[in-house]
C-alpha cells in the first residue's frame, strides 16, 4: 500500500476549497440547507468520500498533516473564551446557574449511556465516552484532542469514532431541536412575543455588531495571540505538575481573564472582528478535521455507530423534554431553550443557536433563550465536559479495564 501525506500548506488550501464547495452544496441541495447542515460537514465528508474510494480502487491511503488544524482549534477557544463576560453571566441570574447545572447532570447521563453501549459491545470503556459527551456535546474539537489521547492510550480508531459520532449528532441535533420545541408550543399553547426581533446577533450583544476594519481585526489577532502564546504555557506548567487536560482549555481560561480584564478597565474589542476569527477558525478546522476522515476504518463499526446514536438521541429528547422544559419555567422561554440544548447536546453551540433561529422566527422572539443557551454553550459545557470526563477516567471500573 502506498502512502501520500499531504504538507499543512497545501492542506490549508484544500480546506479552503472544501469550504467553498460545501458552501455551494448547501446552498443548491434542499435538504442541507433545510436542517442547517455546516458547509464545513457538507464539503469535508465529500473529500473523504473521494479519498476513501483513491483508498479502495488505488490502494493509496492519502494523509493530511494536520499541525496546522491544531493551532486553528487553539484559536477557535480563545475565542470563544474572550466572548464570556461575567456581567452577562450575571445576568442571567439563578436561572442561568440551574441549567448550567442542569448540563452538568446531563452530560453525565451522556457518559453513562456510552459506556453502557461500549459495555453492550464488548468494548473498552474509553470507547463509550469517545461516544458519550466528548463527541456529541463536545464536537469535533473535543473528539480529536480526546481522541489523539485515547489512541495514545491504545484505543485504535478512537479519533474516528469520536468524529464520525460529532458528524452525525450535528445532523440529529439539527432535527429533533425544532420539533420538539414546536410540540411543546403546541401542547401547551404557549406564545412568544411575535412585535420583538426574533434573535440577537450574538450572545454577547442585543444591538448589530459594528463593521469589521483592520484595526479591529488586528486588535483580535493580537488577543488571539496572547491566549494562544499564555495558554500553551499553561498547558505545558499543567503538564509537568501531572494534570492532564486538553490544550484547548487553558486557552481558553486565559481568554476569560483577558476578555474581563478589558471588561473592568472599560476596554471594548470589537466584538465583529472577534466573531469573524472565531468563524474562520472554527469552519476551517472543521474541514481540515472532516476531509481528513480515515472512513476505512469505520466500514465495520457503522452499526453500532448507528445504534448509538439512536439511545444517545432518545436521552437528549427526553432530558430536553422532561427536565431543561420544566426547570425552566415550563413557558414558552423554556420550549426554545429545550430547542436550543438538543443542538448542544447532540451537535454544537451554532446547532442549538439555529435550532432557537427557526422556532423564534416562527412563533415569536425569546430575548431569554439567546441570553442563557449560547452562554452556557460557549462558556461552560467544554469547561464541565473536561471535568467529567476525568471523573470517569478515574473510576477503577474503567482504569482497570483491559
Amino acid at each position: 500500500m502506498q502512502q501520500f501525506i499531504i504538507e499543512p500548506v497545501y492542506g490549508l488550501i484544500i480546506a479552503i476549497m472544501v469550504l467553498w464547495i460545501g458552501d455551494r452544496l448547501t446552498r443548491k441541495i434542499p435538504f442541507l440547507a433545510k436542517y442547517n447542515i455546516p458547509s464545513p460537514v457538507t464539503g469535508g465528508i465529500l473529500v473523504s468520500v473521494i479519498i476513501l474510494g483513491i483508498y479502495l480502487m488505488r490502494d493509496v491511503q492519502v494523509s493530511f498533516d494536520l499541525s496546522m488544524r491544531d493551532t486553528l482549534l487553539l484559536a477557535f477557544f480563545s475565542t470563544i473564551g474572550l466572548s464570556a463576560r461575567l456581567r452577562l453571566l450575571l445576568e442571567g441570574g439563578k436561572l442561568l446557574l440551574v441549567l448550567m447545572i442542569a448540563a452538568a447532570v446531563f452530560l453525565i447521563f451522556q457518559d453513562i449511556a456510552g459506556v453502557l453501549m461500549a459495555k453492550l459491545f464488548g468494548a473498552h470503556p474509553g470507547y463509550g465516552l469517545m461516544a458519550g459527551s466528548i463527541s456529541f456535546a463536545g464536537g469535533h474539537g473535543t473528539s480529536i484532542t480526546w481522541g489523539k489521547l485515547a489512541q495514545e492510550h491504545g484505543l485504535k480508531g478512537a479519533t474516528e469514532l469520536g468524529l464520525a459520532c460529532a458528524t452525525i449528532g450535528l445532523i440529529a441535533g439539527g432535527i429533533i431541536g425544532g420539533p420538539i420545541a414546536r410540540n411543546l408550543i403546541t401542547k401547551y399553547n404557549l406564545k412568544g412575543d411575535t412585535e420583538a426581533e426574533a434573535h440577537t446577533t450574538s450572545p454577547e450583544s442585543k444591538t448589530k455588531a459594528g463593521p469589521v476594519n483592520l484595526n479591529g481585526i488586528l486588535n483580535a489577532l493580537f488577543l488571539l495571540a496572547l491566549c494562544i502564546g499564555l495558554g500553551t504555557l499553561v498547558h505545558g506548567w499543567l503538564a509537568n505538575a501531572g494534570i492532564i487536560l486538553p490544550a484547548f482549555l487553558p486557552c481558553m481560561f486565559v481568554g476569560i481573564i483577558l476578555t474581563n480584564i478589558l471588561d473592568v478597565l472599560k476596554i471594548q474589542p470589537s466584538v465583529s472582528s472577534i466573531g469573524l476569527c472565531s468563524d474562520v477558525s472554527l469552519q476551517l478546522f472543521l474541514a481540515m478535521s472532516l476531509m481528513s476522515m480515515q472512513l476505512w476504518t469505520l466500514a465495520g463499526a457503522l452499526g453500532p455507530i448507528l445504534l448509538i446514536l439512536l439511545v444517545q438521541v432518545v436521552v437528549m429528547a427526553a432530558f430536553a423534554r422532561l427536565v431543561i422544559f420544566r426547570i425552566a419555567g415550563k413557558d414558552y422561554n423554556a420550549a426554545v431553550m429545550a430547542a436550543g440544548f438538543a443542538g448542544l447536546g447532540l451537535g454544537a453551540t451554532p446547532v442549538g443557536i439555529a435550532n432557537m433561529r427557526a422556532v423564534t422566527s416562527k412563533f415569536g422572539a425569546s430575548p431569554t433563550a439567546f441570553l442563557v443557551v449560547p452562554l452556557i454553550g460557549a462558556f461552560f459545557l467544554d469547561i464541565a465536559n473536561a471535568f467529567i470526563i476525568q471523573g470517569f477516567i478515574a473510576l477503577p471500573f474503567f482504569t482497570n479495564a483491559g
